[in-house]
């Protein structure tokens, strides 16, 4: 579906343009964000080796820059609405770049941990901006299907880079992945400087009630919020089952299976495709069904759970990469409806609040996960700790049912003490996120 309307002429008018630039532009700068952030996954075998690391050891250095990246993200969100999205997201790009190359210099486990630490400091203000920027140029009635777009640049990422980082890693050592990754950053800086232009080109048509309901909450009352918690929990959950994936699989399949890099890298590529088209899906169904995030995320989770749990069971290395592609292509459909009715309810000024605080609680999980998975895959054995992953599908499911199902009854929740829209309101409100 366009994201725009078309004019009668059939030529592109000047705001859906713009529109598909900016998704064009920010598919990039997020292309780049996660295939930094997921080359560390596949150099853990030898930064064990080089530096002498066990699996709980490797986990933390994921971690490091999780915490990091956490921390970041109501602080991004903060920055961005105060300043405008496009400086944070082209200032966060040049600084994740310059970390990126430096850990290719990494010399100890300390000095690894810090710079993934600054690195994680670095991208994390750039995910609440991403989404600001995006908000500033769409309209709500078709924003969740831009964002599913752009956010397919995760999934894209993931199947790229092992394609892409193996023959690098093989032939010219892990530290030399990092160094291509950083160029290609200073690359991408260019085509976003040129293509985000530092213009509004759609009408912000979030109704006044929803501006009156979230303005005064959205900076320092909006994190005292329950309704926008839930969704953090949501996002913790999504978050606990693909960052356990993504850090150890391609470890599992290299040490325990026997496999090298490279066929490493072309299994690793199903999953990563399925998630593609589970992103995309995921939107464009949230924007068929006005933002109810419930529809897919209890389905989906429970077949994503029940794959997960399976995987510690059936043998065999094709069962085992079926199963998580099904899981993967479950799991990713819930993505962008997490966001729907934030993204739906809040006006384009408070967006990167509160979009930083969701993408807060994913971040949390990847604290979490990968440690934990290590410590389960020294003490136990690979597959137990990714049927452990199971977990996160159950908090997401819980933290759903626990949440506002649509834009208006997410306003309420706001405002718990308040009188409820009047009902006019409300109507518009629906006819305008149907």
């Amino acid at each position: 579906m366009p994201l725009l309307p078309r004019r009668s002429t059939g030529r592109k008018s000047g705001p859906e343009a713009a529109v598909r630039t900016t998704v064009v532009v920010l598919f990039c700068a997020w292309f780049v964000d996660y295939a930094d952030r997921l080359l560390i996954n596949y150099v853990l075998p030898d930064l064990g080796d080089e530096f002498g690391l066990s699996h709980a050891s490797q986990g933390l250095v994921v971690s490091a820059f999780f915490v990091a990246y956490a921390a970041s993200q109501i602080p991004g969100g903060l920055l961005a609405d105060r300043f405008g999205a496009r400086p944070v997201v082209l200032g966060a790009l040049i600084a994740w770049s310059v970390f990126t190359g430096f850990t290719a210099l990494a010399w100890s486990f300390g000095s690894l941990l810090v710079i993934r630490f600054v690195f994680g400091l670095a991208q994390g203000v750039f995910p609440a901006a991403s989404m600001k920027a995006l908000a500033e140029r769409t309209p709500a009635d078709a924003r969740m299907t831009a964002n599913g777009r752009v956010m397919s640049s995760n999934a894209t990422a993931a199947l790229a880079v092992p394609l892409l980082a193996a023959p690098v890693i093989a032939g010219l050592g892990w530290r030399w992945s990092f160094a291509c990754a950083a160029v290609l950053g200073v690359l991408v800086l260019g085509l976003l400087g040129r293509g985000l232009r530092p213009v509004d080109t759609a009408p912000d048509k979030a109704p006044q009630e929803t501006k009156e309901a979230a303005g005064a909450s959205a900076v320092r009352g909006m994190v005292r919020q329950p309704a926008v918690w839930m969704f953090a929990t949501m996002m913790f959950g999504y978050n606990v089952i693909m960052w356990g994936l993504l850090t150890w699989v391609p470890s599992y399949l290299k040490e325990e299976a026997g496999l090298n890099l490279t066929t490493v890298g072309l299994l690793m590529a199903v999953p990563a495709a399925a998630s593609v088209a589970g992103t995309l899906l995921g939107g464009r169904w949230s924007d068929r069904l006005g933002g109810q995030h419930q529809r897919i995320m209890l389905p989906a989770m429970a077949v994503g759970a029940a794959c997960l749990i399976l995987m510690a069971f059936v043998p065999g290395l094709v069962a085992f990469v079926v199963l998580a592609t099904v899981a993967v292509l479950a799991i990713s459909l819930t993505y962008m409806p997490i966001y729907a009715v934030p993204m739906r309810a809040l006006p384009r000024e408070h967006t990167g609040t509160g979009t930083g605080i969701i993408t807060f609680g994913g971040q949390v999980a990847g604290m979490v996960a990968p440690p934990v998975l290590g410590l389960l895959a020294d003490t136990l054995s690979f597959r137990t700790a990714f049927a452990f992953l199971s977990v996160g599908a159950v908090i997401a499911v819980l933290a759903a049912l626990r949440t506002p199902r649509d834009t208006p009854s997410f306003l309420a929740a706001l405002r718990p003490a308040a009188p409820a829209p009047h009902p006019a309101a409300a109507t518009t409100l629906e006819t305008e996120t149907s």
